[in-house]
């Protein structure tokens, strides 16, 4: 009984893990958005990251389908 639990929570584990790295090039893409909005590159406007947000999210669920992070 105890090996199968430390299996299951090594597999939960990886699950994560592998999650997070899916989705880190759109993480560093959000964080890039924001950086240049920092510094001046792109206009402060909250429509304007609502619309960059959203297109993410579709590239995100249309790159990963059903490995994609939801909600």
């Amino acid at each position: 009984m105890f090996e199968f639990q430390n299996l299951s929570a090594n597999a939960t584990s990886f699950n994560r893990t592998l999650s997070l790295l899916q989705g880190l090039p759109f993480d560093m893409a959000r964080e890039h958005y924001a950086k240049a909005v920092q510094v001046g590159l792109i206009e402060r406007s909250m429509l304007g990251w609502a619309k960059f947000e959203r297109q993410m999210d579709l590239l995100e669920k249309m790159t990963l389908g059903p490995w994609a992070r939801r909600v």
